[in-house]
């Protein structure tokens, strides 16, 4: 699923004005993972400025999605079918530099013991919009998510599984928070 970003903004006289409208400069459409596309749309290191009025794409530059506390970030991320994961063709030598450029943040905070297991010091707010995704816990306990579904996460320890044959599609929007 690509996903169209239209970023509003306002001009010197201060009249709303579409900035940019397209994919995110950041999406990415996995080639050794089929089916997975990281689509990170916007982020804010710190409180937003509604003064600001130079049109910067904040996604125009690399870095981290995971931000401190104070920070923001807008995520959209399909996830493949599990079966793609366990399939024999799937490398993962050849799929884990490609997954680590597509989730800055959260890739280096995923468990080489536990796949898929990490934590962020961050409150996300998670929708999913197609298919269904299984939301693992720490203590085994999961939660089957369909669209329209939310949760709100706490910092907590998790996995996005999705044992379904279609991939499926979550929006996030992860706030910095203290930890």
């Amino acid at each position: 699923m690509k996903v169209r970003r239209v970023v509003t903004g306002k001009n010197a006289e201060g009249k709303s004005v579409v900035i940019s409208d397209g994919s995110s400069p950041r999406e990415m459409v996995l080639k050794h993972t089929p089916g997975f596309v990281s689509s990170p749309l916007w982020k804010d290191e710190g409180t937003p400025d509604l003064t600001r009025r130079d049109g910067a794409d904040l996604m125009s530059s690399g870095g981290t999605m995971v931000l401190p506390a104070g920070g923001s970030s807008f995520w959209v991320i399909t996830f493949p079918p599990d079966s793609v994961l366990m399939s024999p063709d799937w490398n993962p030598a050849v799929a884990g530099p490609e997954l680590g450029e597509a989730s800055p943040g959260i890739a280096e905070r995923m468990e080489p013991d536990n796949p898929g297991m990490h934590e962020t010091p961050t409150v996300d707010y998670v929708t999913v919009v197609r298919g269904m995704v299984v939301l693992e816990l720490d203590d085994g306990k999961t939660v089957e998510l369909h669209p329209g579904d939310t949760v709100v996460q706490q910092g907590t320890r998790h996995a996005w599984r999705n044992p379904a044959s279609e991939p499926a599609t979550i929006s996030v929007v992860l706030l910095g928070a203290k930890t």
